[in-house]
């Protein structure tokens, strides 16, 4: 291709929320800019297609600027896609291999400016295959990282911030560190007033099995949240899974068990005294509800505040809760 005859190219830049690094959405588009710009010339540029995902991870393609692109490639409206680096696409190999063999099948140029690749010729395919095994082991490395960074922030059982659960108060103390620096840790501390909402909260969801007609319940109760307003079937949903109202027991020590959570505590320390600090316990996504992730991927410790209800009594919530599921109640947004 060539200046002397028109390209409709599409420009695709991605920053992902889990690293500061690296460059900006609108830094990835002005180099893709020039590119097209100086190999296409400038009416290629003037109607290139921009798409722009940001706050996604590349261990994925389930991005929706990325699927509004590749919609628009099966509709033939582009011919070629310019990135700034390979990574920006996919650090995973299997989702890239399968990538660029659908856009050879759709007849779609793929250009990495950043390292030069271009899928027109067999040395730049080869070269950009290579590139990706080392992109997911980055991608990889980066998330091993962050694992072990949460499994040292569990053996704390501090309190990290974040929106405080219905029934607590975050203190924070300063305190100060051998080499004489400020240190802050936070905990969470009892609300007497809401701890008594949430401990009746459990007590009808355990009585009647049913979210809907606890959510009636606090509404007819007159029950209304720290912003004054009723208690929604996502929120009263939230509250009876958290598993930070759970005493450190041997009944929930079992329930973790039993679906591979990793205990950052030793099971000494489960001995219903104190309540859970969860962490990993989310997926969040920009512009979307958090989702939650399995047990499995739990990172648990026993923490430094009052649980309000036996571990036995939030284990069966939970076993309410995947019961409904699996008769096919719907789901939560």
């Amino acid at each position: 291709m060539s200046k002397d005859s028109f390209v409709r190219a599409a420009i695709y830049s991605r920053k992902s929320k889990y690293t500061g690094v690296g460059e900006s959405i609108e830094n990835q588009i002005e180099m893709c800019r020039r590119y097209v710009r100086l190999t296409y010339g400038e009416a290629a540029e003037a109607e290139c297609l921009v798409f722009e995902d940001e706050g996604f991870s590349g261990k994925d393609l389930v991005r929706p600027e990325f699927r509004l692109m590749m919609e628009a490639a099966r509709r033939k409206e582009i011919q070629v896609i310019v990135c700034y680096r390979l990574d920006r696409v996919s650090r995973n190999i299997a989702d890239f291999v399968r990538l660029i063999e659908e856009m050879d099948s759709l007849g779609v140029g793929f250009i990495s400016i950043k390292e030069q690749f271009d899928t027109a010729s067999p040395m730049g395919r080869a070269m950009m295959y290579i590139s990706s095994v080392f992109s997911q082991l980055e991608r990889e490395t980066i998330a091993e990282r962050i694992r072990d960074n949460m499994r040292e922030l569990a053996r704390t059982g501090r309190w990290l911030g974040g929106n405080t659960p219905t029934g607590y108060e975050s203190i924070c103390m300063k305190t100060l560190s051998v080499d004489g620096r400020a240190k802050k840790s936070c905990r969470l501390k009892t609300v007497e007033e809401e701890k008594e909402v949430v401990r009746d909260m459990y007590r009808f969801f355990l009585y009647t099995g049913s979210l809907t007609e606890t959510v009636r319940h606090l509404e007819d109760g007159g029950f209304r949240t720290r912003r004054g307003l009723p208690y929604s079937r996502f929120t009263v949903r939230g509250i009876l899974m958290n598993p930070v109202y759970a005493r450190a027991d041997r009944a929930v020590l079992d329930y973790l068990i039993g679906r591979g959570a990793v205990l950052s505590s030793p099971y000494k320390d489960f001995d219903g005294k104190r309540g859970l600090m969860v962490y990993n316990r989310t997926l969040q996504k920009k512009g979307k509800a958090h989702q939650y992730r399995p047990v499995a991927e739990w990172i648990v410790s026993v923490g430094d505040h009052e649980g309000f209800l036996s571990g036995e009594d939030w284990a069966a919530a939970q076993k309410i809760f995947q019961r409904n599921r699996t008769k096919g109640e719907k789901r939560e947004p």
